[in-house]
């Protein structure tokens, strides 16, 4: 990837106003509730799907041509220092200065080019993980009513306001199921309902709330 991104939040929590209320009257009325919560890390669960590889890694392959071209603008301003360096006492103070001054104006755009590049790919990456991310909304909402949880939380970042949570409270491994049976990407054979995601690095950006 180009550069370090930022990585965000985000929280979901499902029916949290219905189960307060139930909290609430359950302590007043003395009965003893059970509140089940889950954790997800949102951003792996979205890069572990079939359709958030295929679209990250399409991703990776759209901009592997500008990386290349980044490379070797880099590769040539480091010969030019070397050779600069090499020939530093051999030259005027006039071709020297005409050298440095080209070597600065190399770094110039090297550094605006990967600049650009850089918010490029971050915008893309945003709009995939947007998109992808609307649909796992909807399946972890669905998939958290259907097996009895009052509250889901995401807990992609490190800062996250979760301190502890048992593993069998982690429900990323069955949404990445649930997205895979929803929603089939062609090419891509469908995982069983017991196998582990496969090994990647989180998406760097976090899905925002339709």
């Amino acid at each position: 990837m180009l550069g370090n991104k930022n990585i965000y939040v985000l929280a979901l929590a499902l029916a949290v106003g219905a189960s307060t209320a139930a909290l609430a009257q359950a302590a007043g009325s003395g009965a003893s509730t059970v509140t089940k919560v889950g954790i997800v890390g949102i951003q792996e669960a979205i890069a572990n799907t079939n359709e958030g590889k295929k679209e990250l890694d399409a991703l990776q392959q759209k901009f592997a041509p500008k990386q290349a071209e980044l490379k070797t603008m880099n590769d040539d301003i480091d010969g030019l220092k070397k050779q600069l360096q090499a020939q530093g006492d051999k030259l005027s103070e006039d071709e020297r200065g005409k050298r440095v001054k080209a070597i600065e104006e190399k770094q110039k755009r090297l550094q605006r080019d990967y600049e650009d590049a850089q918010n490029e790919f971050q915008q893309a990456e945003q709009e995939v993980v947007n998109r992808l991310g609307k649909k796992m909304l909807e399946i972890l909402e669905k998939y958290a009513k259907s097996n009895g949880y009052s509250v889901v939380l995401d807990v992609s970042s490190p800062q996250t306001p979760v301190l502890w949570a048992s593993q069998s409270t982690n429900i990323t491994k069955e949404l990445v199921d649930a997205y895979n049976a929803e929603v089939p990407v062609a090419g891509t054979a469908p995982k069983p309902a017991g196998s582990g995601a496969a090994a990647r690095p989180p998406a760097t950006a976090t899905p925002k709330k339709p």
